[in-house]
């Protein structure tokens, strides 16, 4: 038995959970687990189970934001350019916004 198939209060894990989803969906859920710098395991099962995902902040969490940040740039000059904004870049502008307001200290209410 491996440690990697327990969690961390030494459940065993063995049972494997699958589901399908869209290009477009894989793609913000790997922008949603690269920001949040856990595992996709984790990331999904926390998700799930409505468990909080807590952002530590590392170099690796940063350079996810940065990326994300200049793709967002990309996108916001393309809706200057006259074209609409989309649902995905709404909620991928949602995340980042929510992850560096964590990252800063704030609490909730934006104080």
């Amino acid at each position: 038995m491996s440690a990697k198939n327990r969690d961390n209060k030494n459940r065993w894990r063995n049972i494997t959970v699958g589901f399908r989803v869209s290009p477009e969906e894989n793609e913000l859920i790997n922008k949603a687990v690269a920001l949040s710098g856990l595992p996709k395991q984790e990331y999904c099962y926390r998700r799930c189970l409505n468990q909080d995902v807590v952002v530590q902040g590392n170099p690796r969490i940063f350079k996810a934001l940065k990326t994300e940040l200049a793709t967002v740039l990309t996108e916001l000059k393309r809706i200057e350019a006259g074209n609409g904004v989309d649902e995905e870049l709404l909620n991928v502008i949602e995340l980042i916004a929510v992850i560096m307001g964590g990252l800063k200290g704030e609490d909730e209410d934006g104080k």
